[in-house]
């Protein structure tokens, strides 16, 4: 990125109410960050949902000294800018509507054409969520994916920590700049990670770990990633939140079982109950569920010449041959079979050879 682009894109990043989803809206109407901010004011207003308000701070003069500054410190300490409509930005996140416009890198890495998966939970991991993590991510390595977490205390820093035993890229994405360092205690595991992979924020050099950071920094975290795995999460947490938004993003979410008397095991027990997040059982189960076979015949099921439905299952076949395939949701809203109980339906249809899973809860007949 030029130095001159890099300067306006920081200086509209800084602009106080402006927010990442006006900010890619005035961009797409001028063309730049800098002609957004040659623009008259009058002009911008006439942008559908941009008003007054929303352009009260953005020529204010700080912005770009402010971004001066910046510069010389991206400069000095070698960091990687990540701007939006760049071919290094990572494609996943292009698809969520309120991902950064710029993110800074530290780290040789980079998410092309990578399997990509975020694993979080809770700070006070168990024994049971250590032990499936590291094996979990053991099982994984003949796929080489990216594991990307939040370099927090608990879960976080024990799939990075699996990563690098493994040999696999992960990178910690911080809820602070570069120049800050949240949980300190982790600064022994980072020359580890910049060997294969490094940390990703959105956040400037000296902004430190202030509270709302967190959960801007959970939407990344869940939106870098093809995937989201809770390994284990108490009934309220940061990991629930980071689901939620990954949910809201389209993306798949899974969830490590537990007992029912597990305190640790709540949240994603109640995930999947309630239909948020596909169960977790194994490493099989992931790369079933992503579609990760790789030179792998795919199973042919014979379909059984007279089929023996239930209703439901009806139901679904017809909805299903008039579709071709359809999203798990839209068939539920369709055949009016509620949620919780449409998957266990449409595993049935699977058993009898009627239907197939793929990638992205659809569902097709075969």
């Amino acid at each position: 990125m030029k130095e001159e682009d890099l300067l306006y894109a920081l200086a509209l990043q800084r602009a106080k109410g402006i927010g990442d989803i006006n900010a890619k809206k005035l961009i797409k109407v001028c063309g730049s960050p800098k002609n957004v901010l040659k623009e008259r004011k009058k002009t911008l207003q006439k942008i559908d949902g941009i008003g007054a308000v929303t352009l009260k701070n953005l020529f204010d003069s700080e912005n770009l000294k402010a971004a001066e500054l910046e510069i010389k410190l991206i400069s000095q300490y070698q960091i990687k800018p990540l701007y939006f409509l760049e071919e290094a930005y990572p494609k996943k996140l292009l698809n969520c509507i309120d991902s950064p416009i710029l993110m800074f890198q530290d780290g040789r890495f980079n998410f092309e054409n990578r399997k990509i998966i975020s694993i979080v939970g809770t700070r006070k991991m168990t024994t049971y969520g250590r032990d499936f993590c590291e094996s979990l991510l053991a099982d994984l390595k003949s796929y080489d994916p990216v594991v990307v977490s939040g370099f927090a205390y608990g879960v976080d820093i024990c799939a990075h920590k699996a990563a690098v035993k493994n040999n696999l890229c992960t990178v910690g994405v911080f809820a602070h700049g570069f120049g800050d360092l949240y949980p300190k205690t982790h600064k022994k595991y980072m020359a580890q990670m910049y060997e294969r992979g490094g940390f990703l924020t959105e956040f400037w050099y000296n902004e430190g770990a202030l509270r709302e950071n967190f959960l801007k920094r959970n939407r990344i975290v869940a939106g870098i990633a093809e995937a989201t795995i809770i390994v284990e999460s108490a009934p309220k947490g940061g990991a629930l939140v980071t689901a939620d938004i990954a949910n809201s993003y389209g993306k798949e979410v899974l969830a490590v079982p537990g007992r029912t008397s597990d305190y640790y095991s709540k949240g994603c027990n109640a995930l999947i109950r309630d239909n948020k997040a596909a169960i977790l059982m194994s490493s099989e189960d992931l790369v079933r569920f992503l579609g990760w076979e790789e030179n792998k015949e795919q199973k042919v099921i014979q379909p059984q010449l007279f089929l023996d439905l239930t209703t439901e299952e009806q139901l679904i076949y017809d909805f299903l041959a008039s579709k071709g395939k359809e999203l798990l949701d839209r068939i539920s809203i369709e055949t009016k079979i509620p949620v919780y109980k449409i998957a266990a339906v449409l595993f049935q249809l699977e058993m009898k050879g009627v239907v197939r899973a793929l990638p992205g809860k659809l569902y097709e007949i075969i």
